[in-house]
């Protein structure tokens, strides 16, 4: 595939897709794949969403999808998108619009047929390239040249752009950070240093997603180094970031898939309360929030203890992911050396954390009621096989149990 001849694109080839460009490609009306889907397939990356562009209105979309046999859930019809269902998926279709009215956060808008006009409202020239039904490409802000570049840059004025909708001063961040190369567009960069007060006005959930998606990205680091610089981070976040540390985290990542909750952790946690405060910043949710807590307390036992032992204890009682999250927080602070890490790492993998074995089943054979009881002597029991590195195995524990329950009914009986 050439890149201005996309017919051997994949997503060309989804039966919904070409279904939906199909009924939206005549009698007047035209349909094209816009923004991600062709960004991604010229970058060589993997494409999630695909979302058309038509000037088909809104009721016209719903009315050739319907008497397709397609189902169409009217998502965002106030800004002309409906979301047509089909060959177990879904693609968003958006009529072709112009922003009449914006307050930085929300847009009122106006359907129309002029491509270049619904091109120029969108945010950077790379997410504005179009792809037809015969895998043409249309380019009509430069786009491809400055994919060319690994350059984001803003469509028309940046200041405009970002004035229309103020998420665009960390989407700017974001997309440098997943699609960029080199020093950021200095147009955008600087528009968006001025406008960074105006982030305040947004909600946490909306800072939120772009953040957790610009951590993972390719280029987090030097993009997050560049944020802090320009006292955007310091604004969101209502703190400095660890650059040290968040630049020396892919070291200890072991080349998985970067987590947004771990990288959280290690560039705003340094007590729990910073850790709470970015799940509040950021609005995560409970799960991500939680996984920063444990990977930080983890981390910072893990630097405190060294022992195998040790190790053990952490793994039974916080289980591997979070003790494997410790030690890469507590590499990444330079609270361990890489040796460490990856020789504790490797023990951990290897060692199969065991399940205490007995129950209060076991309790009860031997005569005790069932109450508070059965619990204590549980405790005590598992302390002891704790403290010998979990090393007896049932039957060893119920010989233990059965002496220490006789030992102590003979002290009652001599009370």
């Amino acid at each position: 595939m050439s890149r201005t001849d996309f017919r051997d694109a994949a997503f060309l080839s989804d039966p919904l897709v070409r279904q939906v460009l199909t009924l939206l490609s005549t009698e007047g009306e035209e349909a094209r794949v816009v923004g991600g889907a062709v960004r991604n397939t010229l970058m060589g990356l993997p494409v999630a969403d695909v979302d058309i562009a038509t000037t088909a209105l809104p009721q016209t979309v719903t009315e050739r999808a319907e008497a397709a046999g397609l189902k169409v859930a009217p998502t965002g019809v106030d800004h002309g998108t409906v979301t047509v269902i089909g060959h177990h998926h879904v693609v968003e279709v958006t009529t072709l619009r112009q922003d009449i009215e914006t307050d930085g956060r929300r847009a009122v808008v106006r359907f129309g047929r002029d491509w270049l006009a619904d091109a120029e409202r969108r945010d950077f020239t790379i997410n504005a390239l179009s792809v037809d039904l015969d895998g043409r490409l249309y380019d009509l802000v430069g786009g491809l040249a400055d994919m060319s570049a690994r350059r984001v840059r803003f469509i028309g004025s940046a200041d405009r752009r970002i004035a229309e909708d103020r998420l665009r001063v960390l989407r700017f961040f974001r997309f440098h950070a997943a699609y960029g190369a080199g020093a950021p567009d200095p147009e955008g960069l600087s528009a968006a240093i001025r406008a960074r007060h105006d982030l305040a006005e947004l909600s946490a959930e909306r800072i939120g997603q772009e953040m957790r998606r610009l951590v993972i990205a390719e280029g987090a680091v030097p993009t997050i180094t560049l944020m802090q610089e320009s006292g955007i981070l310091p604004l969101i976040a209502a703190s400095v970031g660890d650059l040290v540390a968040i630049a020396r985290l892919p070291e200890f990542e072991g080349g998985e898939p970067p987590v947004a909750a771990l990288r959280f952790a290690v560039l705003f946690g340094r007590v729990q309360e910073d850790v709470d405060r970015i799940a509040t910043r950021f609005r995560l949710s409970n799960a991500e929030r939680n996984r920063m807590r444990a990977a930080l307390a983890a981390g910072l036992d893990a630097a405190a203890t060294s022992s195998p032992a040790d190790d053990h204890l952490a793994l039974y009682r916080i289980g591997q992911g979070a003790f494997l999250d410790g030690l890469t927080l507590a590499g990444a602070k330079g609270l361990l050396s890489a040796e460490d890490v990856g020789a504790r790492a490797a023990s951990a993998q290897a060692w199969a954390i065991p399940v205490f074995p007995l129950s209060g089943r076991d309790v009860v054979e031997l005569g005790v009621d069932r109450g508070p009881l059965v619990g204590l002597l549980l405790k005590h029991m598992e302390r002891g096989w704790i403290d010998e590195d979990f090393r007896a195995d049932a039957a060893e524990l119920r010989e233990r149990l059965r002496a220490f329950l006789a030992s102590y009914q003979q002290q009652q009986q001599q009370q």
